[in-house]
């Protein structure tokens, strides 16, 4: 991702009691310096924030190595990334987690399940997650959930067998480490990049 795409992702906040954008965070991986470098070392938001900006950059200057055309024509599909980006590293709704003592009161963000869902799609070579929904009631113990995902596919890979690997690695990183109810894993190929389906629209 060019420097350029870093900085073209408004100045929204990652999350109310964080208070820093995906824009500084952009800043800072193109600069390399930040008066508050500090605090994103340590805040899980900034971390996923960074983490996500690292994936999506890797993932533009391989399609600009492999193909120019494709570099150009991604940029739309780039910026609806990074929208996504903005809505998922804030801290949103908090998940209860079971404890023995029923003071603890004990939670995870729902910022930090979708940012354990994007680092599973970065393992799987061939797919990058595109938006990141969790549907249902999640603030209530053991309600039932679903993940809904929208995702890019370079060519060359088998849609079905990509799709299949994502969805198995998804569901078991929910379950080996969180207490959501997960009723399934929805996952829609949206764009098809690559040598020869690059930008386009799928199914």
């Amino acid at each position: 991702m060019s420097e350029d795409d870093t900085r073209r992702v408004g100045d929204h906040s990652l999350a109310d009691d964080c208070g820093h954008s995906l824009d500084e965070l952009a800043d800072y991986l193109a600069t390399g310096s930040s008066p508050y470098e500090g605090h994103y070392r340590q805040c899980p938001q900034c971390q996923s924030g960074l983490a996500s900006l690292r994936s999506l950059g890797d993932l533009t200057r391989s399609l600009a190595e492999d193909d120019a055309r494709t570099a150009a024509e991604s940029d739309g599909w780039l910026q609806d990334i990074l929208s996504n980006l903005r809505l998922e590293t804030r801290a949103g709704r908090s998940i209860p987690i079971a404890s023995d003592d029923p003071d603890d009161g004990l939670s995870e963000t729902e910022g930090a399940v979708v940012a354990l869902i994007r680092r599973t799609g970065d393992d799987i070579d061939g797919v990058t997650i595109g938006k990141c929904r969790l549907h249902g009631d999640i603030t209530e113990p053991g309600a039932r959930t679903r993940v809904e995902l929208n995702v890019t596919a370079l060519h060359g890979y088998r849609l079905p067998t990509l799709v299949d690997a994502l969805r198995s690695a998804v569901a078991e990183a929910l379950t080996t480490h969180t207490e959501l109810d997960i009723q399934g894993v929805d996952i829609t190929v949206t764009d098809l990049f690559g040598t020869d389906g690059a930008g386009e629209d799928q199914p």
